[in-house]
């Protein structure tokens, strides 16, 4: 039901959690304003002027500080959906890589079986061309179903749901050679992408809207770290002397069942999304439990009356379709920023970098045979990154992490291109390639890896925002196949040159971060929106009657020239 229904909302009395604060990792202030009948904490202390300037325009009757502590639910749940969905994508994104060659020795022999003759190698390369490409394009469909399913099923389920694609998907290619088929490897391929289409939107939506907001960056970040254990668990688990042997690619391609079992039996033990239970579905008993649970306390009111702000805001909207939000003047700000995001993200050429990865370590005189290990070696890189974005992005922001990732990529892209011209003339430059191979990877994953993700959820409100999953989702999955498809080509045609293309987009979408997107760490969905809406404000406005200051980087008005000018906030 949309937040418009007619059903009555019953009420429901809070009752005591029996679930403990497991742990007790604080990250920002803890304090949280007393509501009718509940006890208060004590009172922080008075905000710095930098602190200050930061405050959002009071929202309500007053704003209240909502924040939580890591409890147990909170990251068990976190854990079992980056294990279980978000790690599969970086698998998938690396799975075929080692045993390229076993599986295109299984087309051309089955091609032998069927028509006494076997593939030529433009033919062979295509087929296998497309059973690699085929997961960005199942990864496109299926971020395209996102909103249907988000609202029909909710978060949880959802992600529930979507685990039977991966068994499916398991059986197609785990059994392609018993029955001699290499459609049922495309098959299963293109049923992964599908998976890792829904799941790439659907988790990051899931746990921005179960986090606490001094939590939000910290559990948002998580699956990108899984992704990059995806891609490492690839790189270990393709060596010779595992599963890199031909015939064990069948075996290896199909693993990722494993996960996908253990979150189909265990998700359903954690609630639903709170918020979805409250704005979408007016359930506000459902919503006070999963909220108990998640924050391992009884006091949720201070929560429960920030979304029933939220829902009053929406009460006359329904969910938004991709259309009506493109349309959506008021929000073309938030919609532009989620697109140039994802777009850059996918565009910023890390996807090129893993491609020539190989070719880049082969010029530096790495002999061919210690290669994979070396490229596990960018994979443990990967994950370290992830580590350090992930606990810091709550001390330094979003803004800080993203826009560091970028500019790093930028000049490590240029880096390769003057080492790629000068390493004729320079043999030790080919040692810069590989440092800034390096620093692209760590960059990426420092950042840009997962905070759009982030973001999208943080940007919108809750009647807009799988649309905004859709819109993202679409034009990352759209950008990774087109960087995918045309890079060779581009290769070929600009040579070393090709990576000033990456700089550029890197270095642009950075500057986009510093001049439009707000900082949004440690704020409500609410105080973000209000944010947006002091924007359209500002451009609504004659210059000369508004007084402009920079904060962290983002235009904003001063609270005595708005009141001067006679303006309100919406």
């Amino acid at each position: 039901m949309s937040p418009g229904g007619s059903r009555a909302a019953l009420p429901c009395l809070p009752f005591p959690s029996f679930t403990s604060s497991f742990f007790h990792l604080e990250m920002g202030e803890t304090s949280r304003a007393a509501a009718p009948g509940l006890s208060s904490s004590p009172s922080p202390p008075p905000p710095s002027p930098r602190s200050a300037r930061s405050l959002s325009p009071p929202l309500g009757k007053g704003t209240r500080d909502i924040t939580g502590h890591l409890t147990f639910p909170l990251l068990s749940v976190t854990l079992l959906v980056s294990f279980g969905s978000s790690m599969l994508y970086g698998y998938n994104l690396a799975v075929v890589n080692s045993p390229a060659e076993h599986i295109k020795a299984f087309y051309n022999a089955t091609w032998f079986q069927r028509y006494g003759q076997g593939l030529g190698p433009a033919p062979l390369t295509l087929l296998y061309a497309l059973t690699v490409s085929i997961f960005a394009l199942g990864g496109l469909g299926g971020s395209l179903l996102v909103g249907v399913l988000v609202e029909r099923y909710g978060r949880n389920g959802a992600l529930s749901r979507s685990a039977l694609l991966v068994l499916l998907a398991g059986g197609f290619m785990g059994f392609s050679r018993e029955v001699a088929s290499p459609e049922m490897v495309i098959i299963g391929r293109s049923i992964t992408g599908i998976h890792s289409g829904i799941c790439l939107s659907v988790v990051p939506l899931y746990l921005g809207e179960i986090a606490p907001k001094n939590l939000r960056g910290f559990l948002g970040l998580m699956p990108s770290i899984f992704i990059c254990l995806g891609v490492f668990s690839a790189q270990v688990l393709g060596l010779p002397e595992l599963l890199g042997k031909d015939r064990f690619w069948p075996l290896f391609l199909s693993v990722v069942v494993v996960p996908a079992s253990l979150q189909l039996l265990l998700l359903h033990c954690f609630p639903e999304s709170p918020r979805y239970l409250l704005i979408e579905r007016n359930d506000v008993c459902g919503a006070t439990k999963a909220l108990q649970r998640f924050l391992g306390s009884p006091e949720v009111q201070d929560v429960i009356e920030e979304m029933q702000e939220e829902q009053r805001s929406l009460s006359s909207m329904e969910m938004a379709s991709v259309w009506q939000l493109l349309r959506e003047r008021s929000l073309r700000w938030q919609t532009l920023s989620v697109a140039v995001l994802n777009a850059g993200m996918q565009l910023s050429g890390i996807d090129a970098i893993w491609f020539y990865t190989n070719t880049i370590f082969e010029n530096a005189g790495i002999p061919v045979s210690q290669i994979p290990y070396t490229t596990m070696g960018t994979g443990a890189i990967e994950v370290v990154a992830g580590l350090i974005g992930c606990f810091t992005i709550e001390r330094v922001g979003r803004r800080p992490l993203i826009i560091t990732g970028f500019c790093a990529m930028g000049v490590c892209s240029a880096g390769i291109t003057i080492s790629l011209l000068l390493q004729a003339a320079l043999p030790w430059m080919r040692y810069v390639s590989v440092a800034c191979v390096v620093g692209i990877i760590a960059g990426f994953c420092m950042g840009p890896a997962g905070v759009p993700f982030l973001m999208t959820a943080e940007l919108f409100m809750q009647s807009h925002r799988p649309a905004a999953y859709i819109v993202g989702g679409s034009l990352n999955w759209l950008c990774n196949f087109t960087v995918g498809f045309i890079f060779p080509f581009l290769q070929m045609s600009a040579g070393a040159f090709c990576y000033l293309v990456f700089c550029g987009v890197c270095l642009l979408v950075a500057l986009y971060v510093y001049l439009i997107i707000p900082e949004t760490k440690n704020k409500t969905f609410m105080e973000i929106s209000h944010i947006f809406a002091t924007r359209r404000s500002v451009l609504s406005v004659p210059a000369q009657l508004i007084g402009m200051r920079k904060l962290d980087g983002y235009g904003t008005l001063e609270s005595s020239s708005l009141e001067g000018s006679g303006s309100s906030l919406p």
